[in-house]
């Protein structure tokens, strides 16, 4: 991208830009039955990183599977699936390296898999038992591991956009050759902060991927409802940055912008925006009811364009899979998940002295003014709080 000044044709009528006027292609790769387009180029993959994708993606299934199940039970309070986005986000993952850092908004537990985050670690969070490393301050699926360079979850929309600048800014200072990717979905993007962080980011050429999950609907709300512009990464443009549009359910599509995405952003001290066009399969949360607002016929559409089962045709074709294969990996995952749940639900709650811990460098005696009303309020309702009451 240049950084010549702007340079504009003279001309001497009235001409308006619109929409139409900026072209903007989708990266395609894959094809439904696993077979690639002609003339495609690949991105840098071996088996062995294959493998990886996609033992991700069946975990991820079976989790959501496992997990919303749980949730229906009355077991946990809440919970967001990944279906039918893993390949944007197992995909943009699999292209980072291990100290690139990840501010996801909280779809993207594929992610935090990917990188080693381990299925009691999950459940630990999802129970907010003592094991859990938020210390049960977060609602269920809001992940955090500073280990694997993974921001706790905030669940304001679009927070953590202007944060993902300040992060890659701070590395590009440290000189560290690293970049930050942030997460976000194309509801967020009508937000604010979606504009001051990628306006920040394009003046401070700041090393940081701007990654949307364009997957249709902002909850209940459809996309042309939300904007009338050429989807999001007109605004990339817009912005003065380099921009790709993605098919979002097309893996091998998606880690090839991205690792080109990370390539350039660190040559070039820069950001980039992906706009990854994908489809929620699954409901928005626990406590939504797609079919308010969206057709069976249209969700069976989308069926078809699975990126899970994709990707598994392409490794297939390969010979790098089979589905004797991929069964027992399904079989051998959901048995370990619900092992995991049981031992998970049956451990106690955090003591609720640390509640005040770890938030700052030592507690002010504005919390431990709160702290000890807290625990004057539950020793005076003990029932109310049956859990926290045994562990003052």
């Amino acid at each position: 991208m240049s950084n010549a000044p702007l340079t504009n044709e003279t001309v001497h009528r009235v001409s308006f830009l619109d929409k139409a006027s900026l072209h903007i292609p989708i990266l395609r790769i894959l094809q439904a039955d696993g077979t690639t387009y002609e003339n495609a180029v690949l991105p840098v993959i071996d088996k062995p990183l294959a493998d990886k994708i996609f033992d991700t993606c069946v975990f991820t299934r079976v989790l959501d599977e496992r997990m919303l199940g749980a949730q229906r039970q009355g077991r946990i309070s809440f919970y967001m699936t990944c279906t039918g986005e893993e390949a944007s986000i197992i995909g943009s993952t699999a292209a980072l390296d291990k100290d690139d850092v990840i501010l996801a908004q909280y779809r993207e537990h594929a992610s935090l898999r990917y990188r080693g985050f381990s299925t009691e670690q999950f459940m630990n969070q999802m129970f907010s038992n003592e094991k859990d490393l938020g210390k049960g301050r977060q609602m269920p699926i809001h992940y955090g591991s500073r280990e694997l360079n993974y921001q706790t979850i905030s669940s304001p929309l679009a927070t953590q956009i202007p944060q993902a600048t300040g992060v890659a800014y701070g590395m590009k200072l440290q000189g560290k050759r690293n970049v930050a990717i942030c997460y976000f979905g194309e509801g967020a993007a009508s937000e604010g902060d979606f504009h001051a962080g990628l306006n920040m980011a394009a003046v401070l050429k700041a090393p940081v991927i701007f990654f949307c999950r364009n997957n249709g609907y902002a909850i209940s709300t459809p996309t042309e409802e939300q904007f009338a512009g050429n989807g999001i990464a007109s605004r990339g443009v817009g912005y003065g940055m380099h921009t790709i549009r993605v098919d979002g359910n097309d893996m091998l599509a998606v880690l090839a912008a991205t690792q080109q995405a990370r390539a350039y952003a660190l040559e070039h001290n820069a950001p980039v925006l992906i706009e990854a066009m994908t489809y929620r399969l699954g409901a928005h949360s626990s406590s939504d009811d797609p079919s308010g607002y969206r057709s069976k016929d249209e969700e069976a559409k989308w069926q078809q364009h699975d990126p899970v089962k994709r990707f598994k045709l392409w490794m297939i074709n390969k010979g790098w899979t089979n589905e004797a294969e991929e069964a027992t990996l399904f079989e051998r995952y959901r048995e370990e998940v619900l092992a995991a749940v049981k031992v998970a639900e049956k451990l106690p709650i955090p003591k609720l002295d640390e509640i005040i811990e770890d938030v700052l460098d030592k507690p002010t005696p504005a919390l431990k003014k709160q702290l000890k009303e807290l625990k004057e309020h539950i020793n005076k309702y003990p029932k109310a709080y049956p859990k926290s009451a045994g562990r003052l």
